[in-house]
C-alpha cells in the first residue's frame, strides 16, 4: 500500500490526527495514519505498541485471536490435540480435518494471511520512515529493531504455511509467499523459497545489532522484542534451514536471563507472562477482554464458552501414556478429567487438558505464550545432535528434563536414538503452543493419528497425511487470487 494512505494500526474506524491521551496508550486501541505514527518517536512507539496489540487481538470471526490462533490451527493439524466427543463442539474442526487451509474460501486462511500481512505492513512503515523521524537514536534503534523482527518472523511464519518445506543444501528455488519489503498497492508476485529466507535473515542480523543495546521495562515488557527475541527467531529459521551451528548458539543466547520455571509454576495454567522462563509472549489486561474468540476461549479447561463446556481438548492418549509418572508435564493433563477445572455444565473427558487456564470460567483473558527458554534448549538439544556433538545435545536435554523430572537420568542416547528422544519432549513441552505441523512438515514426516484411541475417526475424517503431499501447502485465499494477478496458486 502507499504510505499516504496506509492505515498503520485498524482496529476502530477512529483515526487520530494528534497526538492524544488513547493515541499514546501501551495498547491503542485506536487507528494511527503512518504520518502521524511518524512524526516523532512518542508517536512511532505508540505504533509500535499497537503492533504489540495485533498479536491478540480479534480479527473478522470468532476465533481468530492473532498469534494465538495460529498457534492452536498449526497443531490442530498434527496428532496430539485430540477433539475428544463425537457430538461437541466443532469450532475450529476444519483445522483438525486438514481442509481449511485447502479451502480458497476458508475465513480462518484468509485470516491468517492477512494477519501476517498486516503485520509485515506495518512493521513496514516503521522501518522505511524511522530514521528520517527526529528524535534519540537510541529510541530509533529500538524501534526500528523491533519493526524487523516482525517483518522477518512474519515472513517466515508465511512462508513455512504457504511454501514448499525448505531444503537444506539445495537450491530452494521452489516458489515461497510475496516479499513485501516496501508497501504497495501492486500485487507481487512470490519469492523464491531461499530468497524468503535470505530476507529472513538479513531482517534478523540487522535487528540483533539494533536491539544490542535495548533493555524492556514495564508490566507488559515482554510484550516486546529484544534482543532474546530476535535471538529465539534467529534459532528457529536457522534450525529450518539445518544451520545447526547458528540454531544451537543462537537458541543458547536467546534463553540467557530466563530460568526454567518451577515445577510449581508449571501448573499454573501457562496465562502469566512474569513468568520467569517466558522470553516472548501478549500481555493482557482485564479492560481488553478477549470474551469468546481468545486463545483460551478455545484452548483453556474453565472458560464457559461452548467449545471449552461441550469440546474439551484432550491430549494424544499414546503422548500421554509415554510421559513418567514423574515428568510434571503429565501433571497438565488428567487420565479421568475428574481432576480438571472446569466450567459450569462443563464435559470431563480421559486424558483432559488441564495446561491452559484463562483468568476464570467468565473472563476469557490470559496471557498467551510465544517463546520460551525451554523451546530454546530443545532446539539446541536438536542442533548439537544433528552435528553429531552428542554430549552437547545430551547436556542441553537433561537441563531442561532435571527440571521438568527430577528423577532423570541424563541420557545415553546417540545418533537416531537421540533425536527421537529430543522430537518426542519438543511435543510434550510445546503442546498447545503452535510447533507441530511445522516441524513435520520441515522433518518431512508424516501426520499419523493412527492408532491413537481417544481421537474419534468419524469427527476427524483424516489419520494420515504422508510426508511430501500437497497438503503440506496452504492454498493462497481466492481474494488474493482475484486481486494480485501476479500470484500463483498452490498445487490443489
Amino acid at each position: 500500500m502507499k504510505k499516504n494512505i496506509f492505515i498503520l494500526l485498524v482496529f476502530s474506524a477512529l483515526i487520530f490526527s494528534s497526538c492524544k491521551k488513547e493515541f499514546l496508550d501501551t495498547y491503542s486501541t485506536t487507528a494511527v495514519a503512518a504520518d502521524d505514527a511518524l512524526s516523532s518517536t512518542q508517536n512511532a512507539t505508540a505504533a509500535l505498541n499497537g503492533m504489540h496489540r495485533i498479536m491478540y487481538t480479534q480479527y473478522d470471526a470468532q476465533g481468530q485471536s492473532g498469534e494465538g490462533a495460529c498457534n492452536l490451527f498449526r497443531d490442530y493439524m498434527g496428532e496430539d490435540i485430540v477433539f475428544p466427543l463425537a457430538n461437541g463442539s466443532q469450532g475450529h474442526l476444519g483445522w483438525v480435518q486438514w481442509q481449511n487451509h485447502r479451502n480458497v474460501n476458508s475465513g480462518d486462511m484468509r485470516f491468517v494471511y492477512r494477519f501476517y500481512y498486516r503485520l509485515i505492513s506495518n512493521a513496514n512503515v516503521l522501518i522505511n520512515g524511522i530514521d528520517a523521524v527526529p528524535g534519540a537514536a537510541a529510541s530509533k534503534n529500538m524501534i526500528k529493531g523491533q519493526a524487523l523482527v516482525y517483518r522477518a518472523w512474519a515472513h517466515f511464519q508465511l512462508v513455512q504455511l504457504w511454501g514448499e518445506r525448505y531444503r537444506a543444501g539445495a537450491n530452494n528455488s521452489q516458489l515461497g509467499v510475496p516479499l513485501l519489503l516496501t508497501n504497495t498497492l501492486e500485487g507481487q508476485p512470490r519469492a523464491t523459497v531461499e530468497a524468503v529466507y535470505t530476507q529472513v535473515n538479513k531482517d534478523l542480523d540487522e535487528a540483533i545489532v539494533l536491539l544490542a543495546g535495548y533493555t524492556r521495562t514495564g508490566s507488559a515488557a515482554k510484550s516486546n522484542l529484544d534482543i532474546n527475541v530476535a535471538r529465539g527467531v534467529k534459532a528457529r529459521v536457522a534450525l529450518v534451514q539445518e544451520n545447526w551451528d547458528v540454531a544451537a548458539t543462537n537458541a543458547a543466547a536467546a534463553r540467557a536471563s530466563f530460568p526454567l520455571m518451577t515445577n510449581a509454576d508449571y501448573v499454573r495454567g501457562f496465562n502469566d507472562i512474569t513468568n520467569a522462563e517466558w522470553i516472548w509472549g501478549s500481555r493482557q489486561i482485564s479492560d481488553h477482554n478477549t470474551f469468546f474468540f481468545s486463545y483460551f476461549a478455545y484452548i483453556s479447561s474453565n472458560f464457559n464458552s461452548t467449545v471449552i463446556r461441550t469440546q474439551p481438548r484432550a491430549v494424544n492418549a499414546n503422548l500421554f501414556n509415554a510421559l513418567p509418572t514423574t515428568d510434571i508435564r503429565r501433571s497438565v493433563f488428567d487420565l479421568t478429567g475428574a481432576g480438571t477445572v472446569i466450567p459450569p455444565g462443563g464435559a470431563r473427558v480421559p486424558f483432559q487438558n488441564k495446561k491452559f487456564l484463562a483468568s476464570s470460567d467468565a473472563l476469557s483473558i490470559g496471557d498467551v505464550p510465544y517463546m520460551r527458554s525451554a523451546e530454546m534448549l530443545l532446539i539446541e538439544a536438536e542442533a548439537r545432535a544433528r552435528q553429531g556433538q552428542t554430549l552437547a545435545a545430551q547436556t542441553a536435554l537433561f537441563t531442561l528434563m532435571r527440571n521438568r523430572m527430577p528423577n532423570y537420568v541424563q541420557s545415553t542416547s546417540t545418533g537416531q536414538a537421540l533425536l527421537n528422544e529430543i522430537y518426542f519432549n519438543r511435543r510434550a513441552e510445546l503442546w498447545g503452543e503452535g510447533h507441530r505441523f511445522t516441524d513435520l512438515k520441515r522433518l518431512n514426516l508424516p501426520m499419523s493419528r493412527v492408532g491413537i484411541s481417544n481421537h474419534v475417526i468419524a469427527l476427524i475424517q483424516v489419520q494420515e497425511i504422508p510426508a511430501g503431499d500437497v497438503r503440506w501447502q496452504f492454498l493462497f485465499p481466492q481474494d488474493e487470487m482475484n486481486q494480485n494477478k501476479a500470484m500463483v496458486q498452490n498445487p490443489l
